[in-house]
């Protein structure tokens, strides 16, 4: 909010002598090269980003051809020019920008401070957790299309820098590890499997990495092809497999054994600094642990009687427990093969296809697929993930991955969650690289679960079952809040939290320990969901208020989704515009039932 003496022009006589009589110095004027120079400030922090994180994805399929360093000299190196860069753009006043430059100097400045505090706290020595490791990053690489000769021999050569890389990840694990910096012991349990089966592997052909080489591109003639699967079995064999023989032992001999045994994050050095800042991370919010589990608990109460009347619905006699038991059990909910499952995650998207004309006016260019998540990766993952050019659908152990949840899964994952998300903000190139390819998870993920709401307006749940699995998801969420803060914060145990996720979502046991792992040794991340869901629901009901009649859902969506990844309070003061404007849709043009509407 503008005050009194900010309307004024500095430098008029009465804003003088108004200031001095109340003691304030006056402002220096703005200098007029503000904007230009904000701009070359992150243009530039952006190029050298991209160089120093060749292994990073840029939303153009570009294959690297190393991976980043990692050694404490990098670290300190990049610690250092990031503090530069936050003192430069500290330089210049927020007051001095408008319009989209004020919005990219709030996110950029956010982006800056979340970068300088996981160097700080040197996150880098727990490049692992209970979900994900840094070797599990060379799989998703394995899954990229290659056009051509110069993608397989920048994928040769990311493949020869395994040992490199590897080695200073490790020696990075062993600074953790000397000062109690590690994922809990307990959730680590098993997760050397996946380095074993490339360690011990007999052939290239049983690793991921042999996957570009299965089917190439018809433009490499026949010998050429031969020529560089003969050079990748050599890479694989000579120098991806000892890497991983050494990372086995390393694992095995000394990180699992020495990691530690208590759970909470506030347990690790300077803890309580250190969960603060993961939770300012994934909100972007100042919330305190207690504030976040007070509401947690009141949305599970909320959420569990929205259950118990749909329940009523299916006509089951019998209360929420045996409900749930039921749904656990019953061989109709779920899929008989790996095949089936996929197939009907398939079907939903494109049920969804079908719809998004009527609730989107923009929808992206750029294209998913859907595949099933890695062998070595599946038994330590989620149901299922989603990026622009995949949908991720977690095939192993069937059991675990109820039908009733998917039309739930595949509206977060796949379109119009993160599929359509992500490839959506890749294409509005009037944003900067840092917006465009920046991940804020409180509106990432927030998004994607405002959408499996969504679907029940959409018509996409079709029976109480299918809306008792988004309600199951959206308890899942919810219990989140209870279960990380609790950990955290409030010394909850393991079993504590399994027992409190068993008895409020209708999730599988092999889930909800998988996911109890996941929140243990990823601090904050859980937070990010209904938080962020909350948020856009609270802002669509405010627009709705405001507007009236004028509310326009698809000019609604659109302008939640042109702004890029960005911090709530952000996104928050772009509805405010949103309705400021009378809820006029952002985009220049759209497509809308076939024909080019005006804005």
């Amino acid at each position: 909010m503008l005050t009194r003496e900010s309307r004024m022009r500095i430098g008029s006589p009465l804003a003088i002598s108004l200031l001095l009589a109340a003691g304030t110095a006056v402002a220096a004027p703005c200098d007029p090269h503000a904007a230009a120079r904000f701009k070359s400030i992150h243009t530039a922090e952006w190029t050298w980003r991209q160089a120093e994180f060749p292994d990073s994805e840029d939303g153009r399929e570009r294959i690297p051809d190393r991976h980043a360093r990692e050694d404490a000299a990098s670290q300190a190196r990049r610690l250092a020019h990031w503090e530069g860069v936050q003192r430069q753009v500290a330089a210049i006043p927020l007051s001095c920008l408008h319009g989209e430059d004020a919005v990219d100097y709030r996110v950029y400045r956010d982006q800056l401070e979340t970068l300088i505090a996981q160097q700080r706290f040197r996150s880098y020595e727990m490049p692992v957790n209970s979900d994900t490791a840094f070797w599990t990053s060379l799989d998703y690489a394995a899954m990229r299309t290659m056009h051509g000769l110069a993608d397989y021999e920048a994928y040769l050569a990311y493949l020869a820098d395994v040992p490199r890389w590897f080695e200073e990840q490790v020696a990075n694990m062993r600074a953790g590890l000397a000062r109690g910096f590690t994922p809990p012991r307990v959730t680590l349990a098993g997760r050397d499997a996946p380095v074993a089966s490339v360690a011990q592997a007999g052939d290239p052909e049983s690793t991921p990495f042999w996957k570009p080489f299965e089917r190439m591109p018809s433009s490499i003639p026949p010998e050429r092809q031969e020529a560089l699967r003969q050079r990748a079995r050599a890479v694989i064999m000579d120098d991806v497999r000892p890497a991983y023989a050494r990372l086995l032992a390393f694992l095995r001999e000394d990180y699992l054994p020495h990691a530690r045994e208590s759970l909470a994050a506030e347990s690790l050095p300077e803890g309580t600094a250190f969960y603060r800042a993961q939770i300012r991370e994934f909100t972007t919010l100042e919330r305190t642990p207690e504030q976040i589990h007070a509401f947690g608990l009141a949305e599970v109460a909320k959420i569990q009687a929205e259950m118990t009347k749909v329940m009523a619905e299916t006509g089951f006699q019998g209360d929420l427990p045996a409900f749930i038991a039921m749904l656990r059990t019953d061989p109709r909910f779920y899929a008989k093969t790996p095949q089936e499952l996929l197939m009907r995650a398939a079907w939903i998207a494109k049920r969804v296809d079908g719809k998004l004309d009527a609730w989107f006016g923009w929808l992206p260019r750029e294209r998913f697929g859907i595949e099933p998540v890695p062998a070595d990766m599946a038994p330590f993952y989620t149901s299922g993930r989603g990026g622009a050019e995949s949908y991720l659908v977690n095939t192993y152990d069937l059991p675990s991955r109820p039908l009733y949840t998917l039309t739930a899964l595949t509206l977060h994952e796949s379109a119009p969650g993160h599929s359509l998300q992500i490839a959506l903000a890749r294409e509005h190139e009037h944003l900067p690289g840092f917006r465009r390819e920046g991940y804020i998870s409180a509106y990432g993920e927030g998004w994607a679960l405002y959408c499996e709401r969504l679907g029940l307006e959409m018509g996409l749940y079709d029976t109480p079952y299918d809306r008792f699995g988004m309600l199951t998801f959206q308890m899942w969420r919810a219990a989140r809040l209870v279960i990380d803060t609790g950990i955290h914060h409030g010394g909850w145990t393991r079993e504590q939290a399994i027992a409190y996720l068993r008895d409020h979502a209708a999730l599988a046991q092999h889930d909800i320990e998988t996911e109890v792992d996941r929140y243990i040794s990823w601090p904050g991340q859980a937070l990010s969901y209904y938080l962020g869901m909350t948020a856009i629901l609270d802002l669509r009901a405010k627009a709705e208020r405001a507007l009236g009649p004028r509310f326009d859902i698809r000019a609604f969506h659109d302008t939640v989704l042109s702004t890029g990844s960005v911090p709530l309070p952000v996104l928050g003061d772009r509805i405010d515009r949103f309705i400021a404007d009378g809820g006029r849709d952002p985009m220049p043009v759209k497509w809308q039932q076939g024909r080019v509407a005006g804005p």
